[in-house]
């Protein structure tokens, strides 16, 4: 009989919000004053390290969180969410000096967000509480910039060491971000803005894609290069051949947590296939199904309606 195949261990160190979401048919513009009688405003769990976690124990992984949050209601509140969502805690720690962290996020009627994050309790998170997660050796360590710069450094640095791969979500962006430190990683993932951002091209088809990518490589060195291009699907490059993934067909109601959630169907599909391209269509599905629901890590879905989403659905 054979041996029942483990799920694989991911490991996301990051950040832990709670999102407060502006639903408005536009944003107003300087000066103005805008009642928009149809909109709302709601509460919801996010945080890209938290939105990682949550996604990958929904694609079926052991997903850990090693994050920091606030003594308070907001901070409760998201401990109990991970805790039904399946996500192991025990790296989750209780700060009592500062709020948790929190997210304003302003989304318009054709989808589209704007985020404010003000990091709170995410700024208190250090190597050490990683420490003992990475020593265990997870199959993956997904990494982004919410929180400090050195802890993402320094846990990037600790996995290099024991060969773990790294899955660095390139978010949020900026050209002040010295990459060059990071040891290499396995797979560098920044979104259309992002890239740009890092590269001043606009990665607006095949040529642009490449040329950014190659870019990049001069600034941090990477196996894989993915370029989330939103509604266009995603791109890669592994320093010599590249591939455009074509996206789903969906309405999008809220891009909001689409691209961690990308990212964590691509750290879990990566880990058990070790075909990047494989990885990358499965995780197309996943953020396309993101966008079709409001919210943060509520609106990511699951392994079965992922699977059966891509069995029954075009591509563009």
């Amino acid at each position: 009989m054979a041996e029942e195949k483990r799920p694989v261990r991911i490991l996301t160190i990051g950040s832990a919000n709670m999102d407060m979401v502006l639903r408005m048919k536009r944003i107003p513009t300087a000066g103005e004053t805008f009642v928009d009688r149809d909109g709302g405003l709601s509460y919801i769990p996010g945080g890209k390290g938290a939105n990682c976690a949550v996604a990958a124990a929904k694609m079926g992984a052991v997903s850990q969180l090693c994050a920091r949050l606030g003594a308070d209601a907001n901070g409760k509140c998201l401990y109990d969410t991970y805790v039904e969502a399946g996500v192991d805690i025990s790296h989750i720690k209780v700060d009592k000096t500062t709020n948790t962290g929190m997210a304003a996020i302003f989304v318009e009627a054709n989808g589209n967000n704007r985020i404010v994050v003000y990091p709170g309790a995410n700024q208190t998170l250090i190597p050490a509480d990683a420490q003992e997660a990475i020593a265990a050796k997870p199959d993956a360590v997904c990494l982004q910039f919410e929180t400090p710069f050195e802890v993402t450094l320094e846990c990037a640095k600790m996995a290099a060491v024991r060969g773990i791969p790294v899955i660095l979500d390139a978010a949020p962006a900026s050209r002040a971000i010295p990459l060059s430190e990071f040891p290499e990683v396995e797979i560098f993932s920044p979104n259309e803005l992002e890239t740009e951002i890092y590269t001043g091209i606009a990665p607006t088809g095949i040529e642009s894609c490449m040329r950014a990518c190659i870019a990049l490589s001069r600034q941090i060195k990477a196996k894989y290069y993915v370029l989330k291009l939103g509604s266009r699907g995603a791109f890669y490059f592994d320093g010599r051949l590249c591939n455009m993934i074509p996206a789903y067909r969906v309405a999008a109601v809220d891009t909001t947590a689409a691209g961690d959630a990308f990212t964590a169907a691509l750290a879990v599909r990566y880990c058990e296939t070790g075909n990047l391209d494989t990885a990358i269509r499965f995780a197309c599905a996943v953020g396309a199904l993101t966008v079709t629901k409001c919210g943060a890590s509520r609106s990511i879905p699951t392994r079965e309606e992922t699977e059966e989403f891509i069995a029954s659905s075009p591509v563009l």
